[in-house]
């Protein structure tokens, strides 16, 4: 299995309505704490009938979302058909993260490496619970859930593109002695 081709472009929020007279984008974060969009000069609109890039005139905070004003988008009837539209940024606009944090788009791809088990596979998708992130690893023992807690993960070498982790029992299924 190879690594995941990394989109150039990062998903930041989705248009969920419009604002104003003068076509403003109501825009819903991906990410409740991101502030990424909130500094950007351009975003890439990518929906059923588009995939194009615009350059922000103006973005503002508004009850929990983003209203942004696009260069060439000036009225309600444009605007409005950007509704549903993903909103998309060049990985170089995302906000910095503390060193031991991580977008998932860094985590996907890497090979997982257990303490007492060795190679699990690679990260094929992550997903949210309302306890915490689960990594999904699938490769020679099937598919593994990891909860990302600080317990079981161990390190990330980005260079290496491994994360070495230390599962508890039960945790990894046993390797199937017809499979090795």
């Amino acid at each position: 299995m190879q690594p995941v081709d990394v989109d150039p472009l990062f998903p930041a929020g989705v248009v969920i309505g419009v604002h104003g007279l003068r076509g403003d984008l109501k825009v819903r974060p991906l990410s409740g704490d991101s502030t990424s969009l909130d500094s950007v000069k351009e975003v890439t609109l990518r929906g059923a009938n588009t995939n194009s890039l615009y350059k922000v005139q103006k973005a503002s905070r508004h009850k929990g979302n983003l209203l942004i004003r696009l260069e060439g988008i000036n009225s309600i009837e444009s605007a409005e058909t950007f509704i549903g539209c993903d909103v998309l940024i060049s990985h170089d606009d995302l906000a910095s993260l503390p060193e031991d944090e991580f977008y998932w788009f860094q985590l996907e791809g890497l090979r997982v490496d257990d303490r007492q088990h060795g190679d699990l596979g690679r990260i094929a998708e992550i997903f949210t619970t309302p306890a915490h992130d689960i990594l999904v690893v699938r490769g020679p023992r099937g598919e593994v859930l990891i909860p990302v807690v600080d317990a079981f993960i161990l390190s990330i070498d980005e260079d290496a593109k491994v994360m070495h982790v230390d599962l508890p029992e039960g945790l990894v299924p046993e390797a199937d002695s017809d499979a090795l």
